[in-house]
């Protein structure tokens, strides 16, 4: 979910306009993703990082958030979405943290496309705290990829299968580092705020046509 800011910048608008645009994209492409049958997709909202931007636009960032729960819950719900959120949420403001709380719960049931939205999440951070849980609990020799994959924040997700990083940087920020393991990644010059169900439908078309080895033949 790269490029609000330029997109904004390109149309001589303030920023929040950019990141508003951005929660119109979301809404775009996660409609797109449930009429395509994906079984779960994965947003890169607020990554730990993001702390370092301007206090007032971490403001709006939050505000944005608050907004597109409260406006789109009801909507996930009656599509059977299950929701939830991977990275530290709770150290955002305890009525922002009850707001999140309250939607995982109400769509827990729910048995359809899985949304995760990634907030204040940075895979480095979260690899670091999986070593010191596992290295509390279990000798070294006990530790191996099955005992850190059960503890990631993905735990319950299905296997990463393609990381499409828009606005035409190619990295991957911090984002689902061990997970993007055998990851195919796709990087396209649209703005996230341009985004939507055509891009989306290209981008799993030119996954389709990759031919996945994982080490092999």
């Amino acid at each position: 979910m790269d490029g609000n800011g330029r997109w904004a910048k390109q149309r001589h608008l303030p920023r929040l306009a950019g990141h508003r645009a951005g929660v119109e994209a979301v809404r775009r492409v996660t409609r797109a993703a449930r009429e395509m049958g994906i079984e779960a997709l994965t947003l890169y909202a607020f990554s730990s990082e993001n702390w370092r931007r301007p206090a007032e636009e971490v403001s709006d960032l939050m505000g944005l958030l608050r907004l597109f729960i409260r406006s789109d819950l009801a909507e996930l719900s009656r599509e059977n979405v299950r929701l939830r959120v991977i990275g530290d949420y709770r150290a955002f403001s305890p009525d922002l943290v009850a707001l999140v709380d309250d939607a995982i719960a109400s769509t827990a049931s729910n048995t359809g496309p899985l949304l995760a939205i990634a907030l204040n999440y940075g895979a480095q951070a979260e690899l670091a705290a999986v070593a010191r849980r596992l290295a509390a609990r279990l000798p070294a020799e006990m530790i191996d990829e099955a005992a850190i994959e059960a503890e990631l924040d993905t735990a319950d997700l299905p296997p990463l299968d393609l990381v499409i990083r828009t606005s035409g940087e190619q990295r991957l920020s911090n984002f689902l580092l061990w997970q993007a393991a055998y990851a195919e990644l796709l990087f396209v010059e649209t703005l996230w705020p341009d985004f939507d169900g055509d891009a989306l439908a290209s981008a799993v078309a030119a996954f389709a046509r990759r031919q996945r080895r994982y080490g092999g033949l």
